[in-house]
């Protein structure tokens, strides 16, 4: 019975979820406030507090890069959670703009490591036959922080001091080392990923992966432009009060819709979710350019969270099934790769476009990029699918 439906809520896979969501909650918590942070306390210019906010992700992505391709263990899940802390209690030191950015860089190195070392490891764990059930279950900790991040920074920084938000970080990554020791990670396929020591692109990344993390980059970009400039734009339209509620709408329907969708891929394959999935964020984000009341912002938000909600687990499951099973850290590492460098670099390049387009304009833009799309992922992945059904299923 087992055999036939292995248990996939296991202690050590819940251990890997909860350090998953914290630290990716800090992660967006942390950006949705640090601008701020930068200009109140540093008087910062907005060129300044950009690569305040940035220099995090490209720790990140370095840090990707360097544990891609390293054994993964406990030690090392560790190791790293403690400079997480050491590096997150440099944010108590106000020294200057400088050193904020020297911190945020580390900070990001750290958050990047732990990241994709637990997202591994729960990958490897995972029985073979509820592989895709058991991603989408896992990325529900990453949407679930996705949407509730902001909100916290949002909230916190409308009624605390920074320190306090400084210290609720903290609080989290102790959490996290005291989880950490209840973790047991799998021996097996993991050694081989240190093979092959001689330095070429595959030994930091897998090359099979970069259609469709290309794609996620894509939707990571279009969203991110949710997350940094919502809150401007529902003032601009007078729903500020709504928008808080925005991620509310967003996690609640990631909820919902996560687990059905993770089961229908391990059965019928990606395609059927990828393409609705495709449409339904499009439509979404067009809705949210044009809204005129709360009710049509939070049914924006419901149509965007069953959209890239499903498009990020979906497409993850896709990326470490392309992969030989010594890679899967590989895998994992380019996956996020692409979706940090979505996330970090699309505020920047965005704001650039919004005294062209407004507001309005720009979620019209980042709209009818998400449905062009649908022909980008067909002819790089959706039309060979049944070639690669095999690799999905097993």
């Amino acid at each position: 019975m087992n055999q036939t439906n292995p248990k996939l809520w296991t202690k050590n896979f819940i251990a890997l979820s909860s350090v998953n969501f914290t630290m990716t909650l800090i992660f967006f918590l942390l950006n949705a406030t640090i601008i701020l942070y930068a200009i109140n306390e540093f008087n910062a210019s907005t060129s300044q507090a950009g690569i305040i906010a940035g220099i995090f992700i490209i720790g990140s992505l370095l840090g990707r890069l360097f544990i891609g391709r390293l054994i993964l263990t406990k030690k090392v899940l560790m190791t790293w959670l403690l400079f997480f802390i050491f590096t997150t209690l440099l944010y108590f030191t106000h020294l200057n703009i400088g050193f904020l950015i020297l911190s945020r860089f580390l900070n990001g190195i750290t958050v990047g490591v732990v990241t994709t070392v637990v997202c591994t490891s729960a990958v490897l764990s995972l029985p073979v036959s509820r592989k895709g059930e058991g991603i989408s279950y896992f990325a529900i900790s990453t949407a679930l922080a996705t949407g509730i991040g902001p909100l916290i920074g949002l909230k916190m920084s409308q009624n605390a001091n920074f320190d306090m938000i400084f210290s609720f970080s903290l609080l989290l990554g102790i959490i996290n080392l005291i989880i950490a020791v209840l973790i047991k990670f799998p021996t097996s396929n993991i050694t081989e990923i240190k093979k092959g020591q001689r330095l070429k692109i595959s030994d930091f990344i897998e090359p099979k992966v970069i259609p469709i993390a290309t794609l996620m980059f894509i939707m990571a970009f279009s969203f991110s432009g949710i997350v940094s400039y919502l809150n401007v734009y529902a003032s601009e339209i007078g729903l500020l009060d709504t928008a808080s509620f925005f991620f509310m709408v967003y996690t609640v329907f990631v909820l919902i819709s996560r687990p059905f969708t993770g089961r229908i891929m391990d059965r019928k394959g990606a395609n059927i979710i990828i393409y609705p999935a495709l449409l339904i964020f499009g439509a979404g984000m067009l809705l949210l350019s044009s809204v005129t009341t709360g009710v049509s912002l939070l049914i924006a938000g419901a149509l965007v969270a069953l959209g890239f909600g499903n498009i990020s687990s979906i497409s993850q499951s896709i990326a470490i099934s392309l992969a030989e099973p010594h890679r899967v850290g590989l895998a994992t590492a380019t996956f996020f790769i692409f979706y940090d460098l979505g996330n970090g670099f699309g505020p920047s390049i965005i704001g650039l476009l919004i005294p062209v387009t407004g507001y309005k304009g720009l979620y019209v833009v980042l709209g009818l990029i998400i449905l062009a799309s649908v022909l980008f992922y067909h002819y790089l992945y959706g039309k060979n699918e049944r070639n690669n059904k095999k690799q999905l299923i097993n």
